[in-house]
């Protein structure tokens, strides 16, 4: 007797990091939900992640939760930030493809078929590229133009440019994200460390379904610190070389001195020149000191072993419990 294997369907995880975004939710469910039915052979979750919002983010989602139990809420205990409450949705994601995905559908949710595809095709990975960000500022596009080109040419692993949290990963590559047990995490370094057979597709950024972006300059300037110290010790090793010169000027300089005064005597001192060089090295020391103490500074977060997130409650369909059973403190001393 011959028996036909019958293939069970695809789960489909979608990760969501939500902070104050009350305005859009409603939209985003009516967007999201229908385009992940359409999707044959197929079942999914919804993982919203709930990062410390301070107006009414929680209590939508506990309503659309009520009554489908594909809908997940962790609800972390205050605001972790956005690579943290990533983390959480992927620690809590079951799915066998995992699609991060932003609330304010700026990254549309009907090109996740066309990331499905390409996964069934047999790719690990599946980035989805932003071919037009006309919607972000002229500055935002430049500056960040300029950090994915200072970053590839400084590190090792290289960022895809115009590239987000947006994409599709295997289970497989999922888990090898997980084995990573560091809590300053920038996500998008993170997902090309892992490596894996990658795939890639093109979209034009849309604008906001509603409300503002939580991302200032400042917190935009810090993220790009985050990822050039995490993923490069150049900015380290320059200062031997700015050091060595440095040194190789002073003595050349003072050879020439030396043999100045021997020929031609002694001059008026120049207070003026002196004062410019002492200032001028000085400044070099403090900002030399200050590349270090970004790395220092990341080294002494890391050693407490903090953990990323903590969870104050999990909810999935009319049912709620504390999150007692997540290894929560494991991610912090893996």
């Amino acid at each position: 007797m011959n028996f036909v294997k019958i293939k069970s369907p695809d789960i489909i995880s979608l990760v969501v990091p939500f902070y104050n975004e009350e305005d859009v939710i409603d939209e985003f469910f009516a967007t999201v939900r229908p385009v992940l039915d359409a999707v044959p052979d197929s079942d999914y979750e919804i993982v919203c992640v709930n990062d410390g919002s301070r107006d009414l983010t929680l209590e939508k989602l506990l309503k659309y939760s009520i009554g489908d139990r594909r809908i997940k809420v962790v609800d972390l205990s205050r605001n972790f930030g956005k690579e943290a409450a990533l983390t959480a949705g992927l620690d809590h994601a079951r799915g066998d493809a995992v699609i991060p995905l932003d609330a304010d559908l700026q990254d549309p949710p009907h090109l996740i078929p066309r990331l499905i595809e390409k996964w069934r095709d047999g790719f690990d990975v599946v980035i989805a590229i932003r071919s037009e960000r006309l919607t972000d500022s002229y500055a935002k596009r430049s500056t960040a133009s300029w950090f994915y080109r200072v970053h590839n040419a400084i590190s090792d692993v290289k960022i895809p440019g115009n590239a987000g949290d947006f994409r599709l990963m295997s289970r497989q590559a999922v888990d090898a994200l997980k084995l990573l047990p560091e809590n300053h995490r920038f996500m998008k370094g993170l997902f090309a460390w892992i490596g894996f057979e990658t795939a890639s597709i093109e979209y034009v950024r849309q604008p906001r379904a509603a409300g503002t972006t939580k991302f200032s300059g400042w917190k935009l300037w810090n993220f790009a610190l985050e990822g050039v110290t995490s993923f490069s010790t150049l900015p380290l090793r320059v200062w031997t070389y700015i050091g060595g010169l440095t040194a190789a000027f002073a003595f050349v300089l003072a050879a020439y001195l030396i043999l100045r005064t021997v020929i031609r005597g002694v001059d008026v001192p120049g207070y003026a020149s002196i004062f410019t060089a002492v200032l001028f090295l000085g400044g070099m020391q403090l900002v030399g000191i200050g590349v270090i103490g970004e790395y220092v500074g990341r080294i002494y977060s890391e050693t407490k072993r903090r953990p990323v997130y903590i969870v104050r409650k999990f909810y999935q369909h009319d049912t709620q419990r504390r999150e007692i059973d997540e290894p929560v403190s494991a991610r912090s001393s893996a």
